[in-house]
């Protein structure tokens, strides 16, 4: 979590790693290493973090979008879910709140679109999808 967390809060604030290492004093591996999970910063290092990104501890360490159910504007139909990591082997958990918008349940089937000119890429979930692919 705090991988992610780091993340997301270095990006926010505009922050390459690089940048972000001579703030604190530590190697851009250093920091490559805690987004990525490999390693954990110390707690010195953590209330550094904590401070830069205008946070507690406990917010950098344990912060879940996924519990948050981050909404723009529910009215209208459009939602940010939170941010998923891919694994090594391509694979994304979809958010439990994702799950239960859209009715995703095990087995399901959904089309991954992409667009490279905007660089984003999108799950549906599309009726009869899964009577199409037998």
């Amino acid at each position: 979590m705090i991988g992610m967390n780091l993340k997301y809060f270095r990006k926010k604030e505009g922050l390459s790693q690089e940048e972000l290492a001579e703030k604190i004093e530590v190697s851009r591996q250093s920091v490559a290493k805690w987004e990525s999970g490999e390693t954990l910063p110390d707690i010195i290092k953590c209330r550094e973090l904590a401070n830069l990104f205008g946070t507690t501890i406990d917010n950098l360490i344990n912060y879940s979008f996924e519990e948050e159910k981050l909404v723009e504007n529910e009215t209208d139909g459009k939602f940010v879910f939170g941010i998923v990591k891919v694994g090594e082997r391509g694979q994304v958990v979809i958010p439990k709140h994702a799950r239960e918008v859209f009715k995703i349940n095990p087995g399901d089937k959904l089309v991954v679109l992409g667009d490279t000119k905007q660089g984003g890429i999108a799950l549906a979930k599309i009726p009869g999808l899964e009577s199409s692919f037998k």
